[in-house]
């Protein structure tokens, strides 16, 4: 299972350089894992991602005995020098004492760009490795001439030994973050509202860029309190929405979401960990915010908690959210962190199958409508304002089955009751919608959730 690091400072395109090189190797039938590092800097600093490939599925990083290291500077050298073995291939810049050594000053003699130079580098990875020149050029054109020029460049540094051969099998390469994001467009999302924090930050430009060729919107708000707020009152309406943010933006969200306990209008949350408490370390993985996530808000209110392990997961488990915030009208929240958004993998097609396909069950019958109507399940029919003749209510006080509020005790009882039946008919449909997965045999079990699959695996 070969390993390439690759890194550099922030802004030499190392991150780039890896999603280059690992969308190469998955397009020609390797599996893919791809781990990115950075310090929690607004800018510079030392960044390095983690390539690895393998015929067999690949689901995590290594973390030492790299068999190749490209250092874009001499730092790269200095901090993972303990990360080495006798046998790892070093490319590095012209002095420092690499197995292939960059003249990094070629760029210029040939008119290219000094932002190229993690192209270059890269074509001296891809050499080494033995992917043909063509295959990288596929991946690389999109950037423009003169970056497929400074690819050819770097293949003349380093001659591979062997080719590495293609297989014959087709799979996908994101990240978990781009499968939310998929998965919200599957869902027919209307608008996706979001203030940005990192891990989350990416599902936002994800879908920004997809926008318009997709028919639904994306705001920018001017904190977390706005965008939960502003969501609500857009799913009311009727519209298919979704937040995204990290743990301190969903802090300030928590008296909404107790709004949307007793309103009972539906709502997305896409929650992407990091490390805390309060600001923490903001761009490393933690798992910390599980029961947050389980118990945010006051009072108490059903709820759906979804933490998926692999983008496969996290495009289906992102459209049975939004399955069952509508059907149930409840609070949906999509569990997340860095290491799942911002890594990338491999899937099959097929891993992609959704569990359901999200509808809006929105109903147009007027007869005997009420906002709240007591049902056997909990659920009440849910409609919106102008689809019936009749008024469509959401309050934050108890009320009744009208939407009217109530101090009436017995009144209270049978709504806050109504409500927490949702819980055994949201537990039915996650048994039958998201059951565990057991992978492998024997009497040993080892129990986990969300982005801990991979390494566990």
């Amino acid at each position: 299972m070969p390993s390439i690091l690759i890194g550099g400072q922030a802004g030499q395109g190392v991150a780039k350089a890896a999603e280059l090189l690992g969308k190469a190797l998955a397009r020609m039938g390797y599996h893919v894992f791809n781990y990115r590092d950075y310090p929690s800097l607004i800018r510079g600093g030392h960044n390095f991602n983690v390539v690895v490939f393998d015929e067999k599925p690949v689901r995590s990083h290594v973390e030492r005995n790299y068999d190749v290291l490209a250092a874009l500077d001499d730092r790269t050298l200095h901090t993972h020098s303990h990360e080495l073995s006798p046998s790892t291939f070093r490319i590095t810049l012209k002095g420092q004492g690499g197995d292939v050594e960059i003249d990094a000053s070629l760029l210029s003699k040939h008119g290219l760009p000094h932002l190229s130079l993690n192209v270059l580098f890269l074509g001296a990875i891809a050499s080494h490795l033995g992917i043909p020149l063509e295959v990288m050029k596929d991946v690389v054109s999109p950037l423009g001439e003169k970056n497929v020029q400074a690819l050819r460049l770097g293949y003349s540094f380093s001659q591979g030994k062997n080719t590495l051969k293609k297989l014959n099998r087709k799979l996908l390469f994101l990240t978990g973050n781009e499968a939310i994001g998929l998965g919200a467009i599957a869902s027919g999302i209307d608008i996706y509202i979001a203030y940005p924090m990192t891990p989350a930050t990416p599902v936002l430009h994800f879908l920004a860029a997809r926008k318009e060729k997709y028919n639904f919107t994306v705001l920018q708000l001017e904190n977390e309190i706005a965008v939960v707020n502003a969501a609500l009152g857009a799913s009311y309406a009727g519209a298919n929405v979704m937040v995204g943010t990290s743990g301190g933006g969903f802090a300030l969200m928590a008296e909404a979401l107790s709004l949307q306990g007793m309103s009972e209008v539906p709502l997305v949350v896409y929650l992407a960990q990091r490390t805390g408490p309060s600001t923490g370390v903001p761009t490393y993985t933690a798992q910390g915010d599980l029961l947050f996530a389980l118990h945010a808000g006051h009072g108490e209110f059903p709820r759906v908690v979804l933490a998926p392990g692999d983008p496969a997961e996290a495009f289906r488990m992102t459209m049975t959210a939004f399955y069952l915030a509508n059907k149930y009208r409840v609070l949906s929240i999509i569990l997340g962190d860095k290491h799942l958004g911002e890594s990338h993998f491999t899937h099959t097609l097929h891993e992609f199958t959704p569990a359901v396909r999200p509808e809006k069950f929105i109903t147009l019958e007027a007869e005997d409508y009420k906002s709240y109507k007591i049902t056997e399940d909990g659920v009440s029919p849910r409609s919106v304002p102008g689809a019936i003749p009749f008024a469509v209510r959401a309050t934050s006080y108890e009320h009744d089955e009208e939407g009217i509020t109530t101090e009436d005790p017995h009144e209270i009882e049978k709504m806050v009751e109504k409500r927490l039946r949702k819980w055994e008919s949201l537990e039915r449909a996650v048994k039958e919608l998201e059951p565990v997965s057991v992978y492998g045999e024997g009497e040993r079990v080892m129990v986990s959730w969300g982005s801990t699959k991979g390494a566990i695996l």
